[in-house]
């Protein structure tokens, strides 16, 4: 019984150290969709989500789906009817603010 207890101990002890230590740098990267949502540049995610769904969302000129895992520096772009819209990723902030939702992204063309 006492075996149980220490290895459920050292068990729940490297998961904290797996936490502080390792989730922060696991974690460097967003699903598309949120991307889109979080930064403002769609309304709303569920279009975010159809955009990416339809083939109008592309990164590196390849067609994502919508749980693309996004990460700094990758070049987004959208179609949207004629124009389309081009991007690099600069941040990934999951509660992006109404101030900061336009410095993750600095648009190319």
């Amino acid at each position: 019984m006492q075996r149980i207890v220490f290895y459920f101990g050292a068990a729940l002890f490297i998961g904290r150290l797996f936490d502080y230590f390792v989730f922060p740098y696991y974690n460097s990267a967003m699903r598309i969709d949120k991307f889109l949502k979080v930064s403002r540049i769609l309304k709303r995610r569920s279009v975010a989500n159809d955009a990416c769904g339809i083939g109008r969302v592309s990164v590196f000129g390849k067609p994502v789906k919508p749980a693309y895992r996004l990460k700094v520096g990758d070049e987004v772009e959208i179609v949207f009817g004629n124009r389309t819209l081009k991007f690099r990723v600069l941040a990934l902030n999951e509660k992006a603010g109404k101030e900061e939702a336009a410095s993750l992204y600095e648009i190319i063309e």
